[in-house]
């Protein structure tokens, strides 16, 4: 158990927490959520010790551990993989280096012996006897393979050394676990792994992730930041959405009739109350939520941007068809005689983990590359808009303001017109007039869109589209594409949007162009990727 009593900190003029109190308990995993720029990170940093509040304090239950998933890769460079694991349990760790240091020991006295058995005492009493398989199976559950795990961290690429330092937090059973992105860098194996493995962990999780579909799989609570304070919601992320999402409906609708507006809810809570996550926790989870009145639920602060992509002409009969690209890069062979062909209304996530070969292949169909090899044709009653993966080209070095910069990319120059897909994405008032240049990632990726609102294509090449966007920009961005009546080619690594939008697969593996025309759930069922 976790818990915070009358938590504050402000940075200059900015509330950022303003007497929380909230108390995590034990076999419950809560989602921390909140806009770009709420503390998630901050509070997380707060609780583990990292950061001190300016009032108020932390309570921990006595003889409990906190583990946290750390952020610097490079922190271990100089041990083993599985030294790096068991580290994680610093007591443990502790233990086993004085012990195995007295042992070592060339004039070994009567009172090393007497420390010693103290120390295996204690070393058995912390299940140091199983640290090495323990942190084995870890290892390998995360697909850190065994033929590594006595290599240097130095010797690890950086998605391994994600995934080592997950390993590292959930060794020992800890009593409360703190994970700030845990997802980034995963594959869907280590993902789907990942999520079993907090499903069945009866302590304390808070988790900060972007992954709508890893919060409603793993999350009992949702704790909201808004208004300075956090409050906290049973259910999953989809949940708390839906039901936000219904107290700013009813907030706008207040002639209606109270009775009506219970109705919906009951069936609303209905419909969630049986969820999957922590399924020994189901029973109570649906009496609580039964007992969710009208005015328990707070319409949220945030603002969501409306995206709405409206393509100006239908495609006709052809879409795009491609023939033997081949594309070298810095020596390397990213793509290797590509072939497939695309029907109009496909819709089609380019999955797997060779992010430049999709990066390459979006970048040529874009034509901001030539291939080295191959053709590829597009249909004549198409329209393309692209939205890349880096974007920096499009901000540096420019002094435009937002409605002078997105003013290039229409045909109607008039400010009102440009204001308005500014305003879509949050930008109104005196925020139209912030300069391009200094606006923040997730301000970047907005602008794009607008950009793409703009340009009336019928076919969106989107390149990691949802990267630096919070999690209501992602919601947005998501249903947009489910209602978009054109094309779209995207990459993505949230299997939420990859589930909802796309109706055709192709992976990228190291040997070959896999093509799938099924759904994602499908496509991961076939594979062997999801859990039955």
């Amino acid at each position: 158990m976790i818990s915070c009593e009358n938590i504050g900190l402000r940075y200059g003029d900015k509330k950022l927490f303003d007497e929380v109190n909230i108390q995590f308990n034990p076999g419950n995993c809560y989602g921390l959520i909140g806009a770009n720029g709420a503390g998630k990170s901050t509070f997380l940093k707060i609780l583990s010790g990292e950061l001190e509040a300016q009032t108020g304090e932390i309570h921990i239950g006595k003889n409990q551990r906190m583990a946290v998933l750390k952020q610097d890769h490079y922190a271990y460079e100089g041990f083993e993989v599985l030294e790096t694991v068991i580290m994680g349990h610093t007591r443990l760790y502790e233990v086993m280096k004085e012990k195995d240091a007295i042992y070592m020991k060339p004039d070994f006295s009567d009172e090393d012996g007497m420390r010693a058995a103290e120390l295996e005492g204690e070393f058995a009493e912390l299940n140091g006897y199983d640290a090495d398989n323990e942190a084995a199976s870890l290892l390998n559950g995360l697909g850190i393979t065994t033929d590594l795990h006595h290599k240097q961290m130095s010797e690890l690429a950086g998605s391994e050394k994600v995934k080592v330092l997950l390993a590292q937090a959930l060794f020992g059973n800890p009593d409360i676990l703190l994970l700030d992105e845990p997802t980034n860098d995963l594959d869907i194996k280590a993902i789907q792994w990942l999520q079993e493995f907090l499903i069945n962990f009866e302590n304390t999780v808070i988790v900060v992730s972007h992954d709508r579909h890893f919060l409603n799989s793993v999350c009992t609570h949702i704790a909201d930041i808004d208004y300075g304070k956090i409050e906290l919601f049973v259910g999953n992320y989809d949940f708390w959405h839906e039901s936000s999402q219904l107290a700013r409906q009813m907030a706008k609708e207040q002639n209606k009739k109270k009775e009506e507006k219970v109705k919906e809810l009951k069936a609303f809570i209905e419909r969630f109350s049986a969820n999957k996550s922590k399924s020994k926790q189901a029973t109570s989870r649906k009496k609580t939520l039964e007992k969710i009145e009208l005015d328990d639920i707070k319409p949220s602060s945030r603002r969501t941007p409306y995206i709405n992509f409206k393509p100006d002409r239908e495609i006709g009969n052809d879409l795009l068809t491609v023939e033997g690209l081949s594309k070298t890069i810095d020596g390397n062979k990213v793509l290797d005689n590509v072939s497939f062909r695309l029907e109009p209304g496909e819709k089609v996530a380019f999955v797997g983990d060779q992010e430049v070969a999709k990066t390459t292949l979006f970048q040529i169909l874009a034509g901001e590359l030539e291939p080295d090899e191959g053709y590829y044709k597009w249909g004549v009653t198409t329209s393309q808009a692209y939205f890349p993966k880096d974007n920096t080209a499009y901000f540096e070095g420019t002094n435009k303001n937002l409605v002078d910069w997105l003013r290039q990319y229409s045909d109607d120059e008039n400010e009102t017109y440009i204001r308005s897909f500014l305003g879509r994405m949050l930008f109104s008032g005196e925020e139209a007039l912030k300069k391009a240049s200094v606006l923040s990632g997730g301000e970047k990726v907005r602008c794009m869109l607008s950009k793409l609102m703009l340009s009336g294509a019928n076919v969106l090449i989107l390149d990691e589209p949802t990267n630096h966007l919070d999690l209501e920009s992602i919601t947005a961005l998501n249903n947009a594409l489910i209602e978009f009546d054109g094309s779209v080619l995207f990459s993505s690594h949230d299997h939420q949007f990859i589930e909802t939008i796309a109706n055709r697969i192709i992976e990228f593996t190291p040997e070959k162009v896999m093509d799938k025309k099924q759904t994602y759930e499908d496509y991961l069922a076939d594979m062997n990727l999801i859990n039955q």
